[in-house]
């Protein structure tokens, strides 16, 4: 009778360990510790980019689109003639909450030159599941132009650059990018779309390891429980979820260069409201352009710490940005165009949030240019307050070139969908005169979001009221068998 009461208790503390796990897990050992000091670095370098332009243009009496773009990744190694025949400088160009992400620095190139994808447990060397999973450090490129189709998922290991320039690189099919439990990623120059939900199958993951893989939801790439990660120049469309979702306290991530199009959920920043570790979240967004056919979330953040600076966002139909459970949003440089629906104009949006909640979240605007009537709701003392803050030498001073600073988004030297983007010309900076509008309601539902783990299949939520169902027939269940022994040593 001892033994069952043990395991009746031992069920209890089951029902309390999430919530006992979370509570104890409030940052992650590899966020920033002053956030805003990467913020003011990443100012930095856009602004010394845009002198070195200033400078190139007036002694050159020239502009040109391969060089002193302005843009501080893009120049770092697109100046070089020589860049091939040292890619790996790469690795030393991200800025931001990733600017640590190596990849495959200092390891072996490995070339793919098979693009099948025929077993997922023993991959054919050559192809590009073989190569991801490897333990070392490998700088991966491709023998030339290729349409990947993936069967399932692609495990990706970590210290892997995956470095799709001087060819046409494009990867669709089953479940498409996953990085789960690694560190240490670069994805540069890659088309990424139409990817599928799949699973249910076994992956290999390392060259000693194969799991069962529960379903996946169909996203571009999947960040998982992972950190120092950096997508460049990447063109993300029409997946089934995501194009990039980053979950479960993943962190020190940088998404910047790149073109996304033609989807509805663009990219989810945090695994759900009640998730505390995702409080140590860090993601900057940058220099990308969010262009044809999109609809929301660019993204939609659930705590964390989320720098979106110099991107041009040129349509949506909810909302730009919008959030839940107290993220910082530090929105500064960009340029937000509206869309013609009058109900559509705000930039941003609280999800399931009262006024009363939403009115003390820190959400900053300084420099974005505001288009055809769009307009940032702020909040919070910070966010309210950096609307009339003194100009600095490390505040963004690059909207007005925002076109040059977005100029090669995406994968490079490959058109992008204009067909039907619409330019208004003109607009509103926020700044010293600030932006306004009323309460942040949106419309539409903005849907949780639950990652998939190693195992049988997605974990499921568990509502607070079954949640306290369960505890409660654990506390009768253990009531009762009290009562009895009590009553058996009597």
């Amino acid at each position: 009778m001892f033994s069952v009461i043990c395991i009746l208790l031992f069920c209890l503390l089951i029902s309390f360990f999430p919530q006992i796990i979370v509570s104890f897990n409030l940052t992650l050992p590899h966020q920033h510790p002053y956030p805003d000091a990467v913020v003011q670095e990443v100012q930095r370098k856009v602004n010394e980019s845009i002198s070195r332009r200033q400078l190139w243009n007036t002694t050159m009496n020239a502009i040109t689109t391969q060089c002193e773009t302005g843009n501080p990744i893009d120049d770092c190694w697109r100046c070089d003639p020589n860049w091939s025949k040292n890619r790996q400088r790469l690795a030393d160009c991200a800025i931001g909450f990733g600017q640590n992400a190596i990849g495959g620095k200092n390891g072996k190139y490995y070339v793919v030159s098979d693009s099948s994808d025929l077993d997922t447990v023993n991959p054919t060397p050559g192809t590009l599941r073989y190569a991801v999973i490897q333990e070392e450090p490998l700088w991966i490129i491709f023998s030339g132009d290729m349409f990947i189709k993936l069967k399932h998922e692609l495990i990706v290991n970590s210290y892997k650059t995956i470095d799709g320039r001087g060819a046409k690189v494009h990867i669709t099919g089953n479940g498409c990018i996953t990085l789960q439990y690694i560190s240490n990623v670069i994805i540069h120059n890659i088309h990424i779309y139409n990817c599928l939900p799949s699973g249910n199958t076994d992956i290999r993951s390392t060259p000693t390891h194969v799991g069962h893989r529960g379903r996946s939801d169909g996203d571009g790439i999947s960040i998982f429980a992972s950190r120092n990660i950096w997508i460049d120049h990447c063109a993300l469309s029409h997946c089934t979820d995501g194009l990039i979702d980053a979950i479960m306290g993943s962190t020190g991530i940088t998404i910047s260069n790149s073109y996304f199009s033609h989807h509805d959920e663009v990219m989810l920043l945090g695994h759900d409201d009640k998730y505390l570790p995702d409080a140590g979240m860090q993601v900057t967004i940058a220099f990308n352009h969010f262009g044809v056919g999109l609809v929301q979330r660019m993204p939609r953040c659930r705590r964390g710490y989320i720098h979106v600076v110099n991107n041009d966002f040129t349509e949506w139909q909810m909302y730009a940005i919008g959030g839940s459970a107290n993220p910082t949003i530090n929105s500064q440089g960009n340029r937000y165009t509206a869309p013609l629906d009058a109900n559509a104009k705000e930039v941003t949006k609280r999800v399931e949030t009262d006024e009363g909640e939403w009115s003390g979240w820190n959400w900053r605007t300084n420099g974005d240019v505001m288009v055809n009537g769009a307009f940032f709701v702020p909040s919070g003392e910070e966010g309210l307050g950096n609307q009339y803050a003194k100009a600095s030498s490390v505040e963004p001073k690059s909207a007005a070139i925002i076109d040059q600073l977005t100029l090669n988004a995406g994968v490079f030297g490959a058109p992008r969908d204009k067909s039907i983007s619409i330019s208004y010309g003109g607009g509103t900076t926020t700044g010293a005169s600030g932006s306004g509008g009323g309460g942040s309601t949106g419309a539409g539902d903005d849907s949780d979001f639950f990652g998939m783990m190693f195992g049988s299949g997605a974990p499921q939520k568990i509502s607070s009221t079954t949640y306290y169902t369960i505890l409660l027939s654990h506390l009768i269940i253990l009531f009762l068998y009290t009562n009895q022994l009590f009553l058996i040593l009597l």
